[in-house]
């Protein structure tokens, strides 16, 4: 549960009295413009910046933990992915530290398999992050963040520089793991088409506030245009609405 949280860069609002709640094995889309907040909300909600107001982990005051006890319940995939000469096995198992001592144990080992396999990274495995594509090295860093056995999820535009078919990818396997597992998931988006097709639920910010949140019914003309300044036509696809530039 976030509540009333408010962040400030420099005395500039960029955040102002957020407040929503996120149920288990929800996936949850923030959009907005540029500059509205969505990537500093990512950052408070895993501990990276602190805000005035609180965030709550179940019955667990966020900062009353350690960063070493946010990374166990708490995995966040930033927007850029740092490429290096490991290979994806090692790269996965480091999202095992805040649960390792000083030896890696067989259970560390079996939950990197586990997330291999969950994401169908098996053919992969021994090959280094030079080698992948856009596509793949996206889905090692997911995989990184689920091998912490995390309540929450965090991604901060995770499709960005995918083609289509690995956009769709990403994000149905996203959706899989959300329901499978009951990992909440909470993505940070410009595609308002793909936050429509998998969103259980969207907030929409606009100048550091919430203007709207609720279902994909909240994808209205009316709140496009008031949040990013555009006319948009919506059309009606399998009950989703596809939103188009007019």
């Amino acid at each position: 549960m976030v509540k009333d949280l408010s962040f400030s860069y420099n005395s500039k609002a960029v955040l102002k009295k957020i407040s929503f709640e996120v149920k288990e094995g929800e996936m949850v889309f923030i959009i907005g413009p540029n500059g509205s907040g969505k990537s500093t909300l990512l950052k408070c909600l895993n501990g990276i910046l602190k805000g005035k107001g609180a965030v709550y982990i179940g019955e667990t005051d966020l900062r009353r933990l350690s960063k070493r006890e946010i990374a166990k319940i708490v995995g966040y995939v930033p927007q850029r992915c740092e490429v290096n000469h490991l290979t994806v096995f090692d790269t996965i198992l480091l999202g095992r530290r805040p649960h390792m001592g000083w030896n890696i144990e067989q259970k560390d080992i079996e939950v990197v398999k586990k997330v291999i396999k969950l994401l169908n990274l098996e053919k992969l495995s021994f090959r280094r992050l030079t080698q992948l594509s856009g596509g793949e090295l996206q889905m090692v860093t997911i995989a990184r963040a689920l091998a912490q056995e995390p309540k929450i999820l965090l991604l901060d535009e995770p499709t960005n520089n995918l083609d289509l078919k690995n956009q769709i990818e990403v994000m149905r396997i996203l959706d899989e793991i959300a329901k499978k597992e009951g990992i909440s998931v909470i993505t940070a988006m410009h595609d308002l088409n793909l936050a429509s097709l998998y969103a259980d639920r969207i907030i929409m910010l606009k100048d550091s506030r919430i203007i709207a949140m609720g279902g994909t019914e909240i994808l209205t003309t009316e709140n496009i245009e008031r949040v990013y300044d555009v006319r948009v036509s919506i059309l009606q696809h399998e009950g989703k609405p596809l939103i188009l530039p007019v």
